[in-house]
Order: C-alpha cells, then sequence, then structure tokens
C-alpha cells in the first residue's frame, strides 16, 4: 500500500514537473510566408553614425543702433517773438530802413536776442521820406562798418515807452557804442507829451508808434538821425573853447612887421627925448648968451 502512494505520488510530481517546464518555454514563431518581399540587391546602407543633430543656437539680441548724435541744443522759437523787418514792412514806408538792417545782419541779430533772452530793444524807424532829403549817395558812400553804426543808432538796448522818455538820463546810450562828444551822443528831452531827440547833427521829434510791447517799442521818426562820428569825423577834433584870457605880447616876427607900419614904443621915447633936449639945449644957449652979455657989461666998466 506504501509502495503504491509513493509510486502515485512519483507519478505526479514527474507531470507536475512536465507541465511547468511546457508552460516555461517561448512560444513558437509563426511560419514566414511563401512569398515573402524580397529585399532589393541594393538597398540603401544606413550610416552607421546618425548625423548629431546641431545643437540650438543661442538667440541673440539684436545689437542696439548708435544713438543719433545730439547737435547743439538749438532753443526753441518762442511763440510771437517779433520780427521787425515785418513789422515795419507791414507799416509801409520803411522800405530803405528795412532794406539797412537785412543787409547789415542787424534785423537777425535784434531777433536772435529778443527769441534767447527777456532783453527789450526801442527802435527809431526812419521813413523812406527821410532819407529821401539826405544828400544823393550819402548811404552809398558809407562803409558796411558806417552802415552798421547807422542802424545801431538807431536802436536802444531797452524798452522805452511813451511816458518813460523823461527818465532817461543824457546822453542816450544806444548799440553804436560810445555816447562821448564826437563819437555817438544821443539827447532825448521831453516838453509835455513830446519827444525830441538831437544828434548834435540833427535835431527832430518822435512821431507816432509804430509797434508796442513789452519786449520792443518802434517809433518813427522823420529824420534820420546822424551820428557825429560818421558824418562830422573832424568835429571830434575841435578843442573846447578856452575861457578868455588876457592878450600876449606879440613875437618878435610881428613886432618886426609892426615896425614898417607904426611907430614902435621906443621910437616915441626917442622922439620925447629928443624933443625934451631940443628944449634943453636952447634954454643952456639962452643963458650963456646972458651970461656973456654980462661979462661984456663988466668989462667996459
Amino acid at each position: 500500500m506504501t509502495k503504491q502512494t509513493v509510486f502515485s505520488l512519483s507519478i505526479l510530481l514527474v507531470f507536475f514537473f512536465h507541465c511547468i517546464t511546457t508552460l516555461g518555454q517561448p512560444a513558437a514563431a509563426p511560419a514566414q510566408p511563401a512569398n515573402a518581399p524580397v529585399q532589393p540587391a541594393n538597398a540603401p546602407v544606413q550610416p552607421a553614425n546618425a548625423p548629431v543633430q546641431p545643437a540650438t543656437p543661442p538667440v541673440v539680441q539684436p545689437a542696439k543702433a548708435p544713438a543719433p548724435v545730439q547737435s547743439a541744443k538749438v532753443p526753441p522759437i518762442k511763440k510771437g517773438v517779433p520780427d521787425v523787418t515785418k513789422i515795419l514792412g507791414k507799416a509801409g514806408g520803411f522800405s530803405v530802413f528795412i532794406r539797412l538792417l537785412k543787409s547789415t545782419g542787424v534785423s537777425d541779430q535784434l531777433y536772435g536776442q529778443l527769441n534767447n533772452s527777456n532783453n527789450g530793444f526801442t527802435i527809431f524807424a526812419p521813413t523812406d521820406a527821410a532819407f529821401s532829403s539826405l544828400k544823393p549817395g550819402t548811404i552809398n558812400s558809407l562803409s558796411d562798418l558806417q552802415k552798421t553804426q547807422l542802424v545801431q543808432f538807431h536802436i536802444l538796448n531797452t524798452v522805452v515807452t511813451l511816458s518813460n522818455f523823461q527818465t532817461l538820463s543824457n546822453p542816450v546810450p544806444t548799440e553804436a557804442g560810445d555816447t562821448s562828444a564826437g563819437e555817438f551822443p544821443l539827447t532825448v528831452t521831453t516838453a509835455g507829451n513830446q519827444v525830441n531827440i538831437s544828434t548834435i547833427l540833427v535835431n527832430t521829434t518822435l512821431g507816432g508808434t509804430v509797434y508796442s510791447d513789452n519786449q520792443l517799442d518802434i517809433y518813427q521818426v522823420d529824420q534820420v538821425l546822424l551820428p557825429v562820428d560818421i558824418f562830422s569825423p573832424k568835429s571830434k577834433h575841435k578843442a573846447p573853447a578856452s575861457a578868455p584870457t588876457l592878450s600876449k605880447p606879440k613875437s618878435t616876427d610881428s613886432d618886426d612887421d609892426a615896425d614898417t607900419d607904426t611907430p614902435s614904443v621906443a621910437a616915441k621915447v626917442n622922439a620925447s627925448g629928443a624933443v625934451s633936449l631940443n628944449r634943453h639945449g636952447i634954454l643952456v644957449s639962452i643963458g650963456v648968451a646972458v651970461i656973456a652979455s654980462l661979462s661984456r657989461r663988466d668989462l667996459v666998466a
């Protein structure tokens, strides 16, 4: 009985081992089809080493364009900056003065200073009739410097309203420069509402107001203001009038000339001396005669 049991267990173990072994083997590969496609003889050979993909290039920031070079700062033009030539052109009757302002460059200087600063100006603008009253060729005979000085002589470097002319101190300085005698002196006087302007060579009165604001006053004048330095340069060399003095003795030359015309003092003295000597001689002669006659009488007696 025991032997049969052991035998049965042995058979079961063998069977169980066989099942385990069978299940542990891999399944058989499927059979290749009968008409499998034939690989081409010259099939492209795959490269052994596949090309390496390039690394992602770094993102390069575009270079910034160089900033434009800043030019010299030009101050912006103020709104409402007065233009002297346009003002005079609109008023009319100042064509010659406008031409001088432009040709000398004074108009550009005025515009620049009015735009870049708070400076103000007062301009005495001669009319065309004022220039016509000058001798022909007067303006054309001037040098460029003299033309510039002539225009500047009509400009004050301050704003002067009609009511403020009486506050000016004479001589009034102009853009032409020196105010000393013989140079560019300008005298301004007032009499009531009338303003008188004198340059020594010219006397005139202030005309109407052409333009007025807080930076610029332009007044009409009916004569061109002629500065002494340009139109009468000899006058600045004149010596000031001297005080009356006692007359001086005449020089030798004048004495010689005087001798030929009138008798000199010495001659007069000599003549009077001669007269006195003559008289004295007569008296002496009379005295001698009297003494001689008396002596004769004594001898006779």
